[in-house]
């Protein structure tokens, strides 16, 4: 569906009712580049799409490459029309899961079109900060547009990037803490996010510090400065993922050796217990056989004697373990 559509001249915004008339307008007026038409799509059955299409004369590859997504972030340029590629996130408060979604941008002359599927990325708040707080940027023309999405995008991973250090920080505390050993899953699960976090916002950065260091071809001197701050800011969370897929690294390692130290106290305890109770085992056994020519069979003493040598023998065997760090 057509969630919104505009018509934006001099950074200002004017109701568009009908896409084609603005967009004949705009080109036969011979326009200033700056005014531009922003439409909306989520979820955009075939005959929205395909309206888009013609309306927009997007080059064949671009449509192809909408049709089939992407499995990264990239910035590719068709003839006039720049098709934009960002992996948007969302943080699942209750489960820590990272969930995934595409967003793309054709931008091309006097025309911007964003098409997303499902909610993982609303862009409701881009295009309201966009026409109330920065008009200035919309002044420059459609390619403001993209870089109010990345920047939103690049918020998200800051965003993200605080719940992960977070929940971190709660495995830091629970394994080198001791206690429970039962962390095993859950390293695991946030490593594999982590690895997501890592998938979806890495490939962004080549295209970022293109468009930050623009020639002046796509990119206007100020926008090439707004560009380059969103990407200081997705260095700067790059780097944290690194640091985060080391150091769970580093946790998992502690914790399988913890694990291991734990496993190896248990395996002495129960062998000096299995020792203790194996030497009366064995007396008992013995002189449990009745056999009528057995020493002390007969004798009034001989059973006190062998419990009390049984006894003996594991007083002496549990001193031995507990002064050698077994029990």
């Amino acid at each position: 569906m057509i969630v919104d559509q505009a018509l934006y001249r001099e950074g200002k915004r004017h109701e568009c009712a009908d896409v084609s008339d603005a967009l004949v307008r705009l080109r036969a007026e011979d326009a200033p580049a700056a005014d531009f038409v922003w439409i909306g799509l989520k979820d955009p059955t075939p005959e929205e799409f395909d309206f888009v299409v013609s309306e927009l004369d997007l080059h064949p590859l671009a449509v192809e490459e909408a049709l089939d997504g992407s499995d990264r972030a990239k910035v590719e340029v068709y003839d006039s029309t720049l098709l934009a590629v960002v992996r948007t996130l969302r943080y699942v408060e209750e489960t820590s899961d990272i969930e995934t979604g595409e967003l793309m941008a054709f931008i091309g002359p006097h025309f911007v079109a964003t098409l997303r599927h499902g909610d993982v990325a609303p862009l409701h708040h881009v295009r309201e900060r966009l026409e109330q707080h920065e008009q200035e940027l919309l002044r420059e023309g459609p390619v403001s547009v993209l870089h109010g999405l990345i920047d939103k995008v690049v918020d998200t991973y800051q965003e993200i990037d605080e719940e992960v250090a977070r929940d971190l920080e709660e495995i830091e505390r629970d394994v080198f803490g001791g206690g429970n050993t039962s962390h095993s899953a859950t390293i695991y699960r946030l490593k594999r996010e982590v690895l997501e976090f890592r998938r979806a916002a890495l490939p962004l950065r080549v295209p970022l510090e293109h468009l930050a260091d623009d020639d002046g071809s796509l990119v206007s001197p100020e926008l090439r400065l707004q560009f380059r701050d969103t990407a200081d800011h997705l260095a700067t969370v790059l780097a944290d993922i690194e640091s985060y897929d080391a150091l769970l690294s580093d946790v998992l390692a502690t914790h399988l050796s913890q694990i291991g130290v734990q496993q190896n106290s248990d395996m002495r305890k129960i062998s000096a217990w299995a020792a203790m109770i194996a030497v009366p085992t064995l007396i008992a056994g013995i002189y449990g056989m009745n056999f009528d020519h057995m020493p002390e069979l007969h004798w009034l003493a001989g059973y006190p004697l062998a419990v009390a040598v049984m006894a003996l023998v594991v007083v002496f065997l549990w001193r031995s373990f507990k002064r050698s760090g077994w029990l």
